[in-house]
């Protein structure tokens, strides 16, 4: 009787020692604020016969500002020999108004499974973020905030691609990433300047280059100095053939008391289906943030685009900006913030033809400049939490 207990009992244990090695974690993060925006056009598409109009000054509610609204599931299980099985589902969604972000995507800002070894790294498959997006969040200012970052500029628009498969490599100070898509799943409209639409979902049988994309990078990070470097390309269709994106990267951060210094360079070059340069240009950042008191936070961001040529154009003026954030911490999980841009030679985050007006076609807010426009000012009073 005593071994017919002890057998029953280690039975009934079982299923509890798996279960507490596995988990998952519900998270995510709602941002929303009260916006002006000055000089504000429309985003010129076909539908508009591509003009940008007389616009004017706006006040509007918009969903986030520091960080895109979200919500997500995280899980792990532990398989032993130190191995390791992960997923991450994360919807982004309108804070406004409620409505699905990324083309309505259920689960659009990221969608895969893992596999990690202590020893080896980790292999993930499915809709995740490139490379140099990794790579460069530690050293934008902003930490990628959602309002005026000009993050399509710096990273491209494919900085989030489907059908990806990607390493991570984590080797004492250095941070090893690497990654394939074999169907970004972006397609970006017909604007001024681009005959046709720019990309698509790929994976078509016969054209295995269309719209493929590529990238790596490599991180450093040891006490208070931080480095980056890495290279992204995307082979997006433009008509009925694939042309070529590319962009470098390098940064660099160092951190002393409450502050942190830090900026980067990114080279960029875009060729159409003919192998003929369409866009061409230096893109460069610095900027810092300060830690004023325990609650306080500041930052301060300086973004210049020195563009060599844009669809055959050699004489554009060079678009730059600068950003300022004050932000008041209540507690670890929320906050309130002041955001202000002032943007010269292009509408806030940079928008312009050289962005393909990507970020407001994303956010469904426009920040294209109104015609005969050279500068345009926002300001944001909003709220962040995180749960």
């Amino acid at each position: 009787m005593k071994n017919r207990n002890t057998v029953m009992a280690l039975m009934l244990s079982c299923p509890l020692a798996a279960a507490a090695q596995s988990s998952v974690t519900l998270y995510g993060v709602t941002d929303i604020n009260v916006e002006y925006v000055n000089r504000v056009g429309a985003v010129p598409v076909a539908a508009n016969g591509f003009n940008r109009g007389a616009g004017d000054k706006v006040f509007r509610m918009d969903a986030g500002g520091l960080s895109g609204s979200r919500w997500g599931l995280r899980g792990m299980e532990d398989l032993g020999a130190g191995w390791q099985a992960s997923f991450v589902l994360e919807s982004g969604f309108g804070s406004d108004n409620g409505a699905l972000q990324q083309a309505g995507r259920l689960f659009g800002r990221q969608a895969f499974v893992a596999m990690r070894h202590a020893g080896i790294g980790q292999l993930s498959l499915g809709r995740q973020y490139t490379s140099i997006f990794e790579a460069l969040a530690n050293f934008s200012p902003t930490a990628y905030a959602t309002q005026y970052e000009p993050v399509v500029l710096q990273a491209g628009p494919n900085f989030r691609e489907d059908n990806t498969v990607k390493y991570t490599g984590q080797f004492g100070p250095l941070t090893a990433r690497a990654h394939w898509s074999f169907g970004v799943g972006l397609a970006l409209p017909q604007t001024v300047g681009v005959a046709t639409p720019i990309g698509g979902n790929g994976e078509v049988p016969g054209q295995f280059r269309r719209d493929t994309a590529y990238g790596a990078s490599l991180a450093y990070a040891a006490g208070p100095f931080g480095a980056t470097l890495g290279y992204d390309q995307w082979n997006p269709t433009i008509g009925t053939s694939s042309g070529t994106l590319r962009k470098a990267v390098v940064g660099a951060s160092y951190t002393f008391g409450p502050a942190k210094v830090m900026g980067g360079y990114r080279w960029g070059q875009n060729k159409n289906a003919a192998d003929v340069v369409i866009q061409r240009d230096d893109f460069y950042w610095i900027g810092a943030n300060y830690q004023l008191t325990p609650a306080v936070g500041l930052t301060l961001e300086y973004n210049y685009d020195n563009v060599r040529s844009l669809f055959g154009d050699t004489q554009v003026a060079n678009p730059w900006q600068v950003a300022f954030i004050a932000n008041y911490a209540f507690s670890r999980r929320t906050d309130v913030y002041l955001s202000t841009a002032y943007a010269r030679n292009a509408g806030l985050m940079l928008e312009s033809l050289a962005t393909v007006y990507a970020n407001s076609l994303s956010l469904g807010n426009s920040y294209a400049a109104a015609n005969g426009q050279r500068s345009m000012v926002g300001v944001a009073l909003g709220v962040r939490h995180k749960f």
